[in-house]
């Protein structure tokens, strides 16, 4: 309920992303979120313990739009993959911290749980809220970056940067959409409006599909993988959580080369570079995960379990980067609040549906685990399909999303 909760909330977030100071609305979510886990300490009966948990899923949902938004503001074309990467592997590291720390405070004292995950978001708040706003268009790179800043009095100070995507497409002549070239502020857009738009994005359709089942395979493991790990392989549980960190530093491993192998795929003149990334690394999560599934000897396992969580984690990065290049700059929030909500469905969906067909499909115990995580190797299967589908329609996407930015490429097309 949590999960959905948030998942919903995401819409309003994606619009305020598109239309208000992001660095002091992502602030003002983190003090909430803080003051939710504090709340949450406090409850004196399961039914406000609830309503506490309802108002932190809410409240989380503001993350998504407004980092989206902000990142592609904040950071140049031919770094957002390794960004991204950044991003995620702080999003692992932060749930294994949270796993392994309050879990032997809750021993004592869940309520001091609580307290110990809030006390940090006050600090981050603040110094989320001190951020310099970007601009907004792609326009607002730091100093760092690596196009540089207009000077004052420079003409095309004014104009929306090209990026790495968009300068390959123009040289190679690739024509834009006339049906997804926006001609007026896309700000205007009103929520519905602004979801058929960039539902009517073939490529970011394809990677909303493809990240959904991933991440749907993804909550599967999360909810399963221990104990599935313990029966297949006949280890305690103690053995399962050691096995499930080596799982997690390969998928540390695999966020940070995945965005920083699109990245650099682009920047050498691939324009499909990110997509072909993503693709590559979903078709090979499968082939690991298989022998995985069937050995029944943790050794022989931990190998391939850590090459396909890499693997599997190595997708996420130029895909958030790549969405970025198909959507006009004034719509990112509202893009990433849709993906969101579609992703969340099916992450939500994946712990019932693998229950249910352990269970009732094949039999329940180790056996109905295994066939369950084998059957729901399609879905994964299906990712990288689309992704591979998704390459024809990129390009042109690419072409589409700048001409609706203005500048040199609308322009010259």
């Amino acid at each position: 309920v949590t999960s959905l909760v948030g998942a919903v909330a995401t819409l309003p977030f994606g619009i305020l992303a598109d239309r208000v100071r992001r660095t002091w609305t992502l602030g003002g979510a983190i003090v909430l979120w803080g003051a939710a886990m504090l709340w949450s300490a406090t409850a004196s009966s399961f039914g406000e313990l609830l309503v506490t948990r309802l108002f932190l899923g809410a409240v989380t949902a503001a993350a998504g739009p407004l980092v989206a938004s902000l990142v592609g503001d904040y950071f140049a074309s031919s770094e957002r993959g390794r960004v991204y990467g950044f991003i995620l592997t702080g999003e692992l590291l932060g749930a294994g911290f949270g796993f392994a720390v309050t879990g032997d405070v809750a021993a004592l004292s869940w309520r001091a749980a609580f307290v110990i995950l809030a006390l940090p978001a006050f600090a981050l708040a603040w110094l989320v809220v001190r951020l310099r706003e970007p601009e907004r268009g792609g326009r607002g790179f730091l100093p760092h970056a690596t196009r540089p800043t207009p000077r004052d009095g420079d003409a095309n100070a004014e104009e929306p940067r090209e990026t790495d995507a968009q300068r390959l497409a123009r040289e190679r002549g690739i024509e834009p959409d006339p049906a997804l070239v926006l001609h007026g502020d896309p700000r205007r857009l009103h929520l519905i409006a602004a979801t058929r738009y960039v539902l009517r994005v073939r490529t970011n359709i394809f990677l909303i599909a493809s990240s959904a089942c991933g991440y749907y395979f993804l909550a599967g493991v999360q909810t399963f993988g221990s104990e599935f790990a313990k029966e297949q392989y006949g280890i305690n549980q103690a053995l399962a959580n050691l096995l499930l960190l080596v799982v997690g530093v390969g998928a540390v491993g695999g966020t940070l080369a995945g965005g920083a192998i699109g990245d650099r795929l682009l920047a050498r003149g691939f324009l499909n570079g990110r997509i072909l990334t993503a693709a590559a690394t979903a078709g090979a999560t499968v082939l690991l995960f298989v022998p995985a599934i069937f050995t029944r000897g943790a050794v022989t396992a931990v190998p391939y379990l850590a090459a396909a969580a890499f693997m599997l984690s190595a997708q996420n990065p130029p895909l958030d980067a790549a969405r970025l290049d198909v959507v006009p700059p004034r719509l990112w929030g509202r893009a990433e609040a849709v993906r969101t909500l579609l992703r969340s469905f099916a992450q939500a969906l994946a712990p019932l549906l693998f229950g249910a067909v352990s269970d009732h499909v094949f039999g329940g115990g180790r056996s109905g685990l295994q066939w369950t995580f084998a059957v729901m190797l399609v879905p994964l299967a299906a990712s990288a399909w689309l992704l591979f589908r998704a390459r024809r329609h990129y390009p042109s996407d690419v072409a589409s999303a700048a001409a609706s930015t203005g500048g040199r490429y609308a322009r010259e097309a």
